[in-house]
């Protein structure tokens, strides 16, 4: 392969691999499915006719009485859900049982269901095969079909299993008239226990002094929350009448009542015996009161004017600091100075300290009032709390009594409903149902097709299937042949330089007359060269042109290299513009033509190659056949045609010239020993052929093998090009041949022979 780049690979599976199967083996995929419809014609014809007939079953619910055990009401009922797969589905087993198969097969008679048998299992199995029961989607109803070859027993067995699935329905479901004793049982002992409860519950009510238990504790909780709030009311205002009474006494100087809290008694005794302050620091005490409450109001003022930055608001402040510290030292000095002060405003004259003195009688009553208030709160809030607390005791037994009533009352009705349900059912019988209706009756016997038009669908649709499946196996593991120019990049990396189409010859005649003329010979009359010149005139009394060795592929035609010249055109300008690519620019330039097998058209290939070369340029160009079983040899003028050492010299290669500027030699004469001694003797012609003035030196080379020379040779020479013959050359000869001229450092190329196209253009294009 290709040392300077590698394609790369391709999707695994395409459209046009799938176009290019369905095409390829059109033939197979339709003569399988020509047949597969041909037996599906048939199997009308040989199928014997089906009867069925058909009903519907709505399924409303499910009533589910076998366990009386159950205590949920609710639970017994069984709804189907929205898709229907647990209800119905459980239904569906019990309809297309074997057991109720058996009991319609007993009740219809095995000899009318086989005929002339008289197997019962037999019978059933008919029945159970031929039997089909579904649910439509996002429905609650059963179809059943019932299907068989006598019309006469169709409708009659459909309705016998319909009674019989009812019948089974009830018994698996519900248990009629087998649990009376035990319900009737334990009904009578449930409300003995029920009685006796209802009297305990009395007996505990009556004993604890309460009607309603949650009423009750309600009813004590929140009068206890009642008594407390008022309790805690008048503490609060006892303070506050206390607080006054306090404030009054300090202001008349006089000795504080026994009402009043010991608090206020001992600031009135302090403030009695301290040292009394002498007259100049109370004058003076008075001027810094009077003075700081002077700045103060000025400060207030001018802070709703000024800022606080202000200087005349920032003298103030330090003026009052000032001052309240000397007032503070006065005080902390003479304690008495404060009793100045509070003392002052209030000693206005006798009729205030009048009326004073009767509102201190007054706070000092109600104080006393609401001490009494207080100690009958407390007392209520101890009895009720003891009440409270009986109640507390009895809840325990009371509750428990209530939840034994309420469990045997729930076990009490739930067996009173089922004993009572278990008589409706016993009047009303087994096979009257009230959740399973009948939307639609068994319909008389009619033609069923459903199986026959399964049976061509199978048939029909498998044998296309098949024959998709044998082509697709065909095609990708039992064929490892290259086929398409795709295949080629994809899985072998190797560049693609042409793909050569098969060129049909029509008519016996043609290919008759090619077989008598080589392309390019010696002798003969071969086409015109690039420039018109003729080749030499043959002498047909001296010359015999015959076919090529069948060394390599058959001898190319004029017709068909006529045909395939603008390939071999597209050949040579593609191998020019790699040269030119890859920067070979000496001369000569050798490339081998090569193959993995017999018949694959290197010969053609190497010949077209050849002569379109020599149709370009000013140089010459040899061909050299290089195949060693050559079983024809050519002559001209009644001599041997020239070797590659004769046309490597200017004196005698003249007699190889076929046209204007293309020689051929042949290399084949030593057929025996070529494969031996060939590759040394080339070793030593290489100079010669470095040194000669040819373009082009193209060598036809022998298949690829392990015996072959060409993997040896293949490192003398610029490109090797390796014709694959498609759908016969197989992949892995491709690339195990690719390897072994790689390993020499050749640069390698394929070209794709005689390739078939299968596809239409309009559907699909390829290079």
């Amino acid at each position: 392969m290709s040392r300077k780049h590698r394609i790369q690979p391709a999707p695994t599976f395409t459209l046009g691999d799938l176009l290019h199967v369905c095409f390829r083996h059109k033939r197979k995929i339709l003569a399988i499915s020509g047949v597969g419809l041909l037996i599906a014609l048939i199997l009308p014809l040989v199928m014997p006719k089906l009867y069925q007939s058909e009903a519907k079953l709505f399924i409303r619910y499910v009533l589910d009485t076998k366990s009386p055990g159950q205590l949920d009401t609710d639970a017994r009922i069984k709804a189907p859900d929205q898709r229907g797969d647990d209800v119905i589905n459980t239904e569906l087993e019990i309809l297309t049982s074997l057991d109720v198969a058996q009991e319609v097969a007993t009740n219809i008679g095995p000899e009318k269901i086989l005929a002339k048998g008289t197997n019962l299992y037999e019978a059933a199995m008919v029945i159970h095969n031929n039997l089909q029961a579904d649910v439509p989607k996002k429905s609650n109803v059963i179809r059943v079909i019932f299907q068989h070859h006598d019309a006469s027993i169709v409708q009659p067995v459909l309705n016998q299993l319909i009674e019989t699935y009812l019948r089974r329905h009830v018994e698996i479901h519900r248990s009629v008239g087998a649990f009376d004793d035990f319900l009737t049982k334990e009904t009578d002992q449930l409300r003995s226990q029920l009685i006796q409860t209802e009297q305990d519950l009395r007996q505990a009510k009556t004993n604890a002094g309460i009607i309603s238990l949650d009423d009750s504790k309600k009813a004590y909780g929140e009068e206890i929350a009642k008594i407390r709030q008022q309790i805690l009311d008048a503490e609060a205002e006892l303070a506050e009448r206390q607080a006054a009474a306090d404030e009054m006494t300090k202001l008349l100087h006089t000795k504080p009542l026994e009402t009043t809290n010991s608090a206020s008694t001992t600031n009135s005794a302090s403030l009695t015996n301290e040292v009394a302050a002498p007259s100049g620091k109370v004058s003076e005490y008075k001027r810094v009161c009077s003075l700081l409450d002077t700045l103060e109001k000025k400060f207030e003022d001018l802070s709703v004017q000024l800022t606080t930055t202000n200087s005349v608001v920032s003298s103030l402040r330090d003026q009052i600091a000032e001052n309240d510290k000397i007032k503070k030292q006065l005080e902390d000095e003479y304690p008495s100075l404060l009793s100045i002060k509070l003392s002052e405003p209030r000693t206005t004259g006798g009729d205030s300290s009048d009326h004073t003195h009767l509102d201190l009688i007054s706070e000092v009553a109600r104080a006393t009032a609401l001490q009494s208030k207080i100690r009958v709160l407390t007392n209520q809030l101890q009895t009720t709390l003891n009440r409270a607390s009986v109640i507390d005791e009895a809840e325990g037994p009371i509750t428990e009594l209530q939840r034994k009533r309420e469990l045997e009352e729930a076990h009490y009705k739930y067996f009173s409903e089922n004993l009572e349900q278990s008589k409706i059912d016993a009047a009303l019988g087994p096979g009257r149902v009230s959740n399973i209706s009948k939307i639609q009756a068994p319909s008389p016997p009619f033609r069923a097709a459903s199986k026959l038009v399964k049976a061509m669908a199978m048939v029909i649709f498998g044998s296309v299937a098949g024959a998709f499946v044998l082509a697709l196996l065909l095609e990708f593991y039992f064929d490892p042949s290259i086929k398409r120019p795709l295949e080629v990049e994809a899985k072998l990396g190797i560049p693609l330089f042409i793909s050569i189409p098969l060129i049909h010859r029509n008519g016996k005649a043609r290919l008759k007359g090619a077989a008598k003329t080589r392309l390019l010979g010696p002798g003969g009359t071969p086409p015109s060269g690039g420039s018109g010149i003729p080749a030499p005139e043959a002498d047909p009394s001296q010359t015999e042109v015959l076919p090529p060795a069948a060394a390599n592929g058959s001898g190319a035609s004029h017709d068909l290299l006529r045909e395939l010249k603008p390939f071999s055109e597209a050949l040579r300008d593609r191998l020019i513009t790699y040269f030119e690519i890859q920067k070979l620019t000496h001369k000569p330039k050798l490339v081998a033509v090569t193959s993995c097998g017999e018949g694959s058209g290197v010969t053609t290939a190497a010949s077209g190659l050849a002569a379109s070369l020599s149709e370009t340029g000013d140089g010459n160009v040899l061909l050299v056949d290089m195949n060693s079983e050559g079983a024809a040899h050519q002559f001209y003028k009644g001599n041997l045609a020239f070797g590659l050492e004769e046309a490597l010299e200017a004196e005698t290669r003249s007699g190889a010239l076929v046209q204007d500027k293309l020689y051929m030699v042949t290399e084949g004469q030593g057929a025996d020993n070529l494969p031996r001694a060939f590759p040394k003797r080339f070793t030593h012609l290489v100079p010669k052929l470095k040194a000669s003035d040819y373009d082009y030196i193209i060598f036809d080379m022998p298949p690829i093998s392990q015996i072959s020379f060409t993997p040896r040779l293949a490192r003398f020479m610029d490109m090797v090009l390796i014709v694959v013959e498609a759908e016969r050359t197989s992949r892995d000869i491709v690339q195990r041949a690719a390897t072994m001229l790689a390993e020499s450092g050749a640069n390698l190329g394929i070209i794709l022979n005689k390739r078939r196209s299968y596809i239409p253009e309009r559907l699909h294009q390829e290079l």
